[in-house]
C-alpha cells in the first residue's frame, strides 16, 4: 500500500481535536510529515502533541517532500493557499465551504483536472454509518414514498472576535453551518436538487450573516427544507418524512467518535424502532474516502461534483436571500 506523505496547513481547533488524530489512526495510509502555522509556538505545540515536524509560515510548508495537503484555514484564504499547493501537485483536503464562490470552486477543479489531483470538501458526517442505515430504511420503504426533508444545523452565539464571524475571511453562517443540512438534503434526495427560495439575516453588531433558511426544490414535487444559525438554541438533526411515516436523526452531523446516535422511525404516530448505531469516527471514514480518491479516478470526480454543487448552490442561497 502506497503511504501519502501528509502535511497540515494551519493549527485550528478541528484539526487538533479530531482530523490530525484521525490522520493518525490511519498510519497505513498516510504519514504526517508536518504541521505548518503561522507562528513557531504553536507550529511547535502540534508539532510535539503529534510527533511530526513544525513549520512556520504556509509557504514553507509547501517547500517540504508531500503528496498532499489537509487545509483548516478560513474560506477565504482557500482560493490562495489551494491554488499554490495544486501548482505544487498537491491532493488536497480543505474544511468546508471550500470556496467563497461557484467561479472559485470552478477553478480549483479545473486546476484539479488539468494536473490530476485529489480535491475533497471537509463534510465528514456523511461517511459516518448512521446514514447508511437512513438510505437501507428508505430502500426498504419503510416509510413509503419521500414526501419530504427538512434539517437544521444551529448553535448558540460564539465568542467575540471567533473566525466565523470574520467577513473578510469568508465567515458568516452561509459558509459554515448552512452547508450541513445542504450537504445533507443532496446526500437524501439527489444532486438535482435546486434552491428556489432562502432568507439571510445580517447581523450589523458582528457584521456577519448569523441565521437564515433555505428551500429546495426537486422531482415530482419533492422539496427540502433547512435552517442554519449562530445565535439558536442547538439543533443538529434532519428528518424525512414520508407517506406512511418518519426518520429522525437527531446527532445528524456532529456525533463524536465515542458517541452512539439514534435513529428514529415512526409510523403510525408512535415510535415503530428505535436503531442505535454503533459509534464510529466519520473523520478517519473521511480520510479513508480521500486516501481512495487520490488513486481512484471515479472516486476524485464524485467529489469534484459534490464541491461543485455544494457551491453554486450556496451562492444561490445568498443571492435568493437579497
Amino acid at each position: 500500500m502506497t503511504k501519502i506523505k501528509i502535511g497540515v496547513m494551519g493549527c485550528a481547533a478541528i484539526a487538533k481535536r479530531s482530523v490530525i488524530p484521525a490522520i493518525k489512526k490511519l498510519s497505513n495510509k498516510f504519514e504526517l510529515v508536518c504541521v505548518a502555522s503561522r507562528t513557531e509556538e504553536k507550529a511547535n505545540e502540534f508539532a510535539e502533541e503529534f510527533d511530526c515536524k513544525a513549520i512556520v509560515g504556509y509557504d514553507n510548508l509547501l517547500e517540504e517532500q508531500l503528496d498532499a495537503i489537509y487545509m483548516p484555514l478560513p474560506t477565504g484564504i482557500h482560493d490562495e493557499w489551494i491554488e499554490k499547493a495544486q501548482k505544487k501537485g498537491l491532493h488536497i483536503y480543505a474544511e468546508k465551504s471550500i470556496a467563497l464562490d461557484n467561479a472559485g470552486a470552478e477553478r480549483m477543479i479545473a486546476r484539479a483536472k488539468d494536473k490530476d489531483l485529489a480535491l475533497m470538501e471537509g463534510y465528514m458526517f456523511q461517511y459516518h454509518p448512521q446514514h447508511v442505515i437512513v438510505k437501507e430504511l428508505l430502500k426498504n420503504k419503510e416509510i413509503g414514498e419521500l414526501r419530504c426533508f427538512r434539517g437544521a444545523f444551529g448553535f448558540p452565539p460564539l465568542a467575540d472576535g471567533n473566525f466565523r464571524y470574520d467577513s473578510e475571511i469568508g465567515g458568516g453562517v452561509l459558509h459554515d453551518a448552512a452547508g450541513y443540512p445542504l450537504r445533507a438534503a443532496f446526500y437524501i434526495l439527489g444532486d438535482e436538487l435546486e434552491v428556489v427560495g432562502s432568507s439571510l439575516f445580517f447581523d450589523t453588531k458582528t457584521n456577519s450573516e448569523t441565521f437564515g433558511s433555505a428551500f429546495l426544490k426537486g422531482a415530482d414535487g419533492m422539496g427540502a427544507q433547512i435552517a442554519f444559525g449562530f445565535d439558536n438554541f442547538y439543533q443538529c438533526n434532519y428528518e424525512i418524512w414520508g407517506s406512511k411515516g418518519k426518520i429522525t436523526l437527531d446527532r445528524a452531523y456532529t456525533p463524536g467518535a465515542n458517541f452512539s446516535p439514534t435513529i428514529i422511525l415512526e409510523k403510525s404516530g408512535e415510535v415503530a424502532k428505535e436503531i442505535n448505531v454503533a459509534p464510529s469516527d466519520h473523520f478517519v471514514k473521511a480520510f479513508e474516502v480521500f486516501y481512495d480518491s487520490i488513486f481512484n479516478l471515479q472516486i476524485r470526480e464524485k467529489n469534484h461534483s459534490a464541491i461543485l454543487l455544494q457551491s453554486a448552490s450556496l451562492q444561490k442561497i445568498k443571492l435568493l436571500s437579497a
